[in-house]
């Protein structure tokens, strides 16, 4: 595992890639998210090497990247994405990146469980074949906390039991995004990590939970950084994830603080974990 930047997830904006791997690289990171758009019009306008040299010359790792398709949206929309998708991911795997994932929400106004099951595996399904033809695989992240599961008509999927079920019916080069967060407020455990194929985990988010709160309570966008309250058993998360195998980037997405802040309370978690 190692130690990863997305700056969004901290709730910051940077000014492109060069800005992104600069800010990475200063406050210690690994590894840095990039947007697949980004990395498909550099490679046209300097070429893969360069690109790579981007990187390379940081001693910065190209993490991953969002899925850079509109499935959720009207079946126009979702077939543009999909013609988008070869060329973008094959930048990504040019720059050395085969992971790519999204989030799935737990509930919907509009679809009941079956019927939304069907059309996941419909939507899902033609990309993770793209990606796979380019060598990349896709992680999709099930939501947990009850506050939000509740909020619409009909409840789906929030557990990564029932996500890996998903995953299987898309392809064999789909599995987990898995948040230390949705983990904790699906009522996961250390050991259903520690059952897991580590080919089925190929993105990891960490993050931490207020005080205080029953865990049915908490909000989804009130996160703290990872191992800053203890409410979520992060070393227990790390360790499981060291038992599996798993040797991708980790993450910090508390929505808020200064990369430094996240970079520090990552090697704090590192140190309780024994990485």
């Amino acid at each position: 595992m190692y130690m990863a930047l997305r700056p969004g997830a901290l709730g910051m904006k940077v000014d492109g890639l060069e800005a992104a791997i600069k800010l990475a690289r200063d406050n210690g990171f690994q590894g840095v998210e990039f947007s697949a758009h980004e990395a498909a019009s550099l490679i046209d306008a300097r070429g893969a090497d360069a690109v790579r040299s981007l990187f390379h010359d940081s001693g910065i790792r190209s993490a991953g990247w969002g899925l850079p398709v509109e499935w959720r949206r009207d079946e126009q929309t979702w077939r543009k994405g999909l013609d988008d998708l070869p060329r973008l991911a094959r930048a990504a795997a040019a720059i050395g990146s085969d992971r790519c994932s999204t989030w799935v929400m737990p509930c919907s106004n509009e679809r009941a469980l079956d019927e939304n099951w069907k059309f996941h595996v419909s939507r899902f399904k033609p990309i993770a074949e793209i990606l796979g033809e380019h060598g990349c695989r896709l992680g999709l992240e099930f939501i947990g906390p009850r506050t939000l599961r509740e909020s619409q008509k009909h409840p789906f999927i929030h557990t990564m039991e029932d996500m890996l079920r998903l995953g299987s019916e898309i392809g064999p080069n789909t599995g987990l995004l898995l948040d230390s967060w949705h983990w904790y407020t699906s009522g996961g455990t250390v050991d259903d990590i520690r059952e897991v194929d580590q080919k089925q985990v190929v993105y990891v988010h960490v993050n931490d939970a207020p005080l205080g709160v029953p865990v049915d309570q908490q909000i989804d966008n009130k996160r703290c950084l990872p191992g800053a309250t203890g409410v979520i058993d992060i070393r227990g998360f790390l360790t499981a994830l060291t038992h599996i195998g798993y040797d991708g980037p980790v993450v910090p997405e508390p929505f808020g603080n200064p990369a430094s802040w996240a970079a520090d309370a990552l090697r704090l978690i590192w140190r309780q974990a024994g990485l």
